[in-house]
């Protein structure tokens, strides 16, 4: 009996590789993969860490300046290029420094976070347009793959009937217009399949774009929750993108304005002279603001303007995407209608047809061709739910997708 265990146990251990690796690629797996490998997302982390490395230098005092020269060189007479003979000859060496006020820097170190923050923001809207784009992509292929099975049933069926057909037709109890009929229908039904074969592929490959690999076997995509429409729009990547832009542009008014009250600059000298004295020198620069309604000012009320200019657009991107959750909810909505309607009123007619259909064939009552024609409607009805199905779930992808998850923004 133990023996038994642990050759069942060893059987099942081999199987389980094979067994993992046929199983259906999720929805929430594709995301992944898609976040792990998108160029975009990179590209934008560059940008945070750039903007990062900058926030950590606004705050800093600019570099000394150090300055050498050599003062009061002759260059005529017999002195002429000589550094000792002439009194008025000076080697000096000096260092001067700008001092930025603390308020300054600080408003500076405000202005670098805030681009820091704006940069996160676009980061977040890449990783999240990548979402959206996989999930779309996602939902074309696996629903394009539950519509070639169908296509596939449907040409077996042709096949079946157009078989059945031939003996009836050889057996003499059948019509040669109905094995034509059924010719034709199968040829129709190849070629349909031919194009969704293509069509499915185009959709796989498109889907491989985003997630690195091939994608086989897809589950049925499971969607994330569906925010309501202030989380919608509190979340969209538009409306993000102009608030962090306000607060940059707010930040540098500040900076601006702070420019009114400018930058002393400090300095200290040491000069050298042969056969006097050395000497030793320290003054202070101060740039004087004597149109500061012409300069200053006007550089603070450009930035001011931005500042306008940004809370426009947030108003404006606010409003969009108000309209483009109640477009999506509303159809989101007649969809989901729709399909329970199409269902009951369509799907469940046609397959009972099919059923009468079939059943009046085994009774000699009816022809081949109309139990044909009875799946063949059945699968259209599947077919166009099918359609239905997907356009819903792309609906729901955007809804959502489109927003900015909270883990974007951390």
């Amino acid at each position: 009996m133990f023996p038994f265990v642990l050759r069942a146990a060893a059987l099942a251990a081999a199987m389980l590789p094979g067994l993992c690796a046929a199983a259906p690629l999720t929805l929430d797996e594709a995301l992944q993969l898609a976040s792990q490998r998108s160029e975009t997302a990179h590209s934008a982390r560059a940008g945070v860490a750039g903007a990062s490395e900058a926030s950590r230098a606004a705050g800093q005092l600019p570099d000394p300046v150090l300055g050498v020269s050599l003062e009061n060189l002759p260059v005529t007479g017999p002195d002429r290029f000589s550094s000792t003979r002439d009194s008025m000859t000076m080697k000096r060496i000096g260092i001067s420094q700008e001092w930025v006020s603390a308020e300054k820097r600080s408003l500076r170190t405000a202005a670098a976070t805030a681009a820091v923050a704006r940069e996160a923001a676009v980061l977040a809207v890449a990783s999240a347009d990548t979402r959206l784009q996989t999930a779309l992509a996602y939902i074309d292929a696996y629903y394009a793959a539950e519509a070639l099975r169908l296509s596939v049933l449907n040409e077996g069926h042709a096949r079946e009937a157009m078989e059945a057909a031939k003996v009836r037709l050889a057996s003499g109890g059948g019509a040669a217009q109905d094995v034509l009929g059924l010719s034709s229908a199968q040829g129709m039904a190849e070629d349909e399949t031919a194009d969704l074969r293509q069509q499915l592929a185009s959709f796989r490959i498109n889907l491989s774009r985003w997630i690195g690999r091939p994608a086989e076997e897809l589950a049925a995509p499971a969607m994330a929750k569906v925010p309501g429409e202030q989380a919608y729009v509190d979340a969209s990547p538009g409306v993000v993108a102009r608030m962090r832009d306000i607060e940059v542009a707010r930040q540098q008014a500040a900076v601006a304005a702070s420019n009114r009250h400018p930058n002393w600059t400090w300095q200290a000298a040491y000069g050298q002279r042969t056969g006097y004295s050395d000497l030793v020198t320290v003054g202070v620069n101060i740039p004087l603001t004597i149109a500061p309604a012409a300069r200053q000012d006007r550089e603070t009320a450009s930035k001011q303007a931005l500042v306008e200019k940004a809370e426009a657009d947030l108003a404006e991107a606010t409003r969009a995407a108000q309209a483009d959750y109640r477009q999506l909810a509303s159809e989101e909505q007649h969809h989901t209608h729709r399909i329970a309607q199409y269902r009951g009123a369509v799907l469940v007619p046609a397959v009972q047809r099919t059923a009468a259909a079939t059943a009046a064939y085994g009774s000699n009552q009816a022809s081949l061709v109309l139990v044909f024609e009875a799946r063949h409607a059945e699968l259209e009805a599947r077919r166009k739910l099918l359609n239905l199905q997907r356009e819903l779930a792309r609906m729901r992808a955007q809804l959502a997708y489109k927003p900015l998850f909270a883990e974007d923004l951390q």
